[in-house]
């Protein structure tokens, strides 16, 4: 059990004070990591601190937004080595793709992708410096499959998962593993009014193989596992905890 051990490591996680970014860093704070939580609301970081902190795990805070190239550099500057990066901080906008707003869909890339870059473009430069390092990028069952409204969503997923395999070409060569996790449909606050209409929730129990809903919690294995040595040799890959959404047609 030893090479699931992240005693001695220090995790940022974007996006984490809430969902499936805060079930990531409970998850690695619990092998052993000390984790920074990230966000752009501190009051919502702290409170998702002290829940942690309750729990036994050494936890700091950093709020910035991962959109601004010069607020990530300056906070990543600041909080000093990191042995583990989580990139999580997303968000989802539905509407026809014939009707999608401009603007939003350049919210969503800065978010979904631009963030990616910069964070990790940021952290890998230390990681490089001491030749280690794990990059784990939040993928999506969506970097793999359409679905109608989201087609931008689809996009900056697919992107991800691309970018994934292109910071592995540049970078396994330093001793970084770059890998991404790909969620299915998850139970959180923001899926909350899918998890509650009959009709959406029939459709993904029917089309899941598991039958049902994801839990945040179901997540942690496959994290600690990136982000530990167990995952040594793994590089450029996502791996999908998506109760074999994307094993059937």
């Amino acid at each position: 059990m030893g090479l699931f051990d992240l005693t001695g490591r220090r995790a940022l996680v974007t996006g984490s004070s809430q969902g499936i970014g805060f079930a990531l860093a409970r998850a690695l704070g619990g092998a052993g990591a000390a984790v920074v939580l990230n966000g752009r609301d501190a009051g919502k970081l702290e409170t998702a601190a002290g829940v942690l902190r309750a729990e036994g795990i050494a936890v700091e805070v950093a709020a910035f937004d991962v959109t601004d190239h010069a607020a990530v550099g300056e906070a990543v500057g600041r909080l000093g080595v990191l042995d583990v990066l989580v990139n999580n901080a997303g968000i989802q906008r539905r509407a026809p793709l014939e009707d999608f707003p401009e603007a939003t869909w350049h919210e969503l890339m800065r978010t979904n992708l631009d963030s990616v870059f910069y964070v990790a473009q940021a952290v890998a430069r230390g990681m490089i410096a001491r030749k280690r390092g794990k990059i784990i990028n939040i993928c999506s069952v969506q970097s793999e499959l359409g679905r109608p409204s989201i087609a931008p969503y689809a996009a900056s997923k697919g992107a991800v998962k691309m970018l994934t395999k292109g910071m592995c070409a540049d970078w396994a060569r330093y001793g970084l593993q770059v890998n991404g996790l790909g969620p299915g449909y998850f139970e959180t606050e923001l899926t909350a009014a899918l998890v509650a209409d009959p009709a959406f929730s029939d459709w993904l129990c029917k089309r899941t193989p598991a039958g049902r809903w994801g839990k945040v919690e179901e997540l942690a294995g496959a994290a600690i596992f990136l982000a530990s040595e167990a995952s040594d040799f793994v590089n450029g890959q996502v791996i999908y905890v998506d109760g074999g959404l994307t094993s059937v047609v």
